[in-house]
């Protein structure tokens, strides 16, 4: 395991917590949120209030990725994204993440302030990402995702197309502690395969690269529950709380607050209160 994660300017210690990674959609159509923050002073707001309630980091996203999406022309994405990350930059001290599938919107990303790129592709629809993430000293964060949903050795397939994302960023001059690993809730896979990820989160440790979880608000915890998008923070806390037990280093969330004092308990109990 690398000791630290290292993001531009930004060097976060890992083992001693968990750190959180605030959503900031600025698209109309996310599941969760679409058009509550798709304007510049808005989103600004929402980035300065979840930083107050404990990010670490802030995701910006242009682009909805949810299922069945509309892809987004690249103007539009940047449109959205580039002026809400120029003032937060300025305006917060927190490592700022672009999620995009996009290389120029990544790259104008990091001009324009941004630490790490986000890819739910993990590098393998696009390795472009990865040139620009050495090229800015960056992190990133690689996901794992599948355009079906079959699977013979789930975990063993996560691991393996993982390790290729890794192996993509090696040879493009990035360093292992520049990376972080996703292993891709909700993209490809059913209820089933999303369950059985949770229970064997562990094992993406063998991997020696800091874990993500992404489970906020998803349709794992809808289906389980029957509840509708905007009543899944309880749900959202167990899978927190349990990630955080089976050694996830960051949890990517839309309730910073509520889940800033989850991850504070379960910190406590698996890493130990802070001196």
């Amino acid at each position: 395991m690398t000791k630290y994660f290292k993001c531009r300017d930004f060097k976060l210690p890992l083992g001693k917590k968990t750190y959180i990674m605030g959503i900031l959609n600025v698209t109309p159509d996310s599941f969760s949120d679409g058009g509550k923050y798709n304007e510049i002073e808005r989103a600004v707001e929402k980035a300065r209030e979840m930083a107050e309630n404990g990010a670490d980091i802030i995701d910006i996203g242009g682009e909805s990725t949810k299922p069945g999406f509309v892809p987004v022309h690249m103007e539009d994405e940047l449109s959205r994204v580039i002026p809400v990350i120029e003032i937060i930059a300025k305006d917060l001290h927190v490592p700022i993440s672009i999620d995009t599938t996009k290389s120029v919107v990544a790259k104008k990303a990091l001009q324009a302030g941004a630490h790490i790129i986000n890819d739910i592709w993990g590098l393998q629809k696009d390795s472009t990402l990865a040139r620009i993430a050495a090229e800015f000293n960056a992190g990133i964060i690689v996901m794992h995702n599948k355009e079906d949903k079959i699977y013979i050795d789930l975990m063993q397939e996560i691991k393996t197309y993982l390790r290729r994302s890794i192996q993509i960023a090696i040879n493009a001059g990035i360093e292992l502690n520049h990376l972080v690993i996703d292993p891709g809730i909700g993209f490809g896979k059913t209820l089933e395969h999303n369950l059985e990820v949770m229970r064997n989160l562990d094992k993406l440790k063998e991997l020696e690269i800091p874990v993500l979880l992404g489970t906020s608000r998803k349709s794992l915890i809808g289906n389980i529950l029957n509840l509708p998008v905007a009543e899944r923070v309880e749900g959202t806390a167990a899978t927190v709380a349990l990630g955080i037990a089976r050694g996830v280093d960051f949890v990517r969330v839309h309730d910073v607050l509520e889940m800033s004092r989850v991850v504070k308990v379960s910190d406590a109990i698996i890493r130990g209160l802070e001196k």
